[in-house]
């Protein structure tokens, strides 16, 4: 019995981990994402510099490193899917933990950054 509880606490704290963890997505399942949901709003979270080096398609730049950062993914639309992404993922890992606690369910982040998103050979935009 004592053994069984043990084994419940355990997999109901896996599941609430779970639940709150990122939802990291490869650079093609983040395409498929991007071109099959018209709600999606997309957020590259690098500086204006690299924003202005090439981007994906349709994103906004919220600067992470920006004073206004924290209140500017706040402005963001709750009920629709948010896409994270920065250059390599360490940003946008944490922003996408930032938009959970503010209350957005269906946050994703391109693993790897755009740079995984080059070496795939997808598509940036100046």
């Amino acid at each position: 019995m004592k053994n069984t509880l043990l084994l419940l606490l355990l997999f109901a704290g896996l599941s609430i981990a779970g639940a709150n963890a990122q939802t990291l997505l490869s650079p093609d399942a983040f395409e498929k994402m991007l071109k099959n949901n018209p709600n999606i709003q997309l957020v590259d979270v690098r500086t204006p510099e690299e924003f202005a080096d090439g981007r994906i398609q349709g994103a906004v730049n919220y600067d992470y490193y920006a004073a206004d950062f924290a209140q500017k993914i706040t402005q963001l639309d709750k009920t629709k899917p948010v896409m994270v992404y920065c250059e390599a993922g360490a940003r946008s890992a944490s922003s996408a933990e930032k938009l959970k606690k503010a209350g957005f369910n269906k946050v994703f982040d391109l693993n790897g950054g755009i740079s995984a998103w080059r070496e795939a050979g997808k598509k940036t935009v100046n």
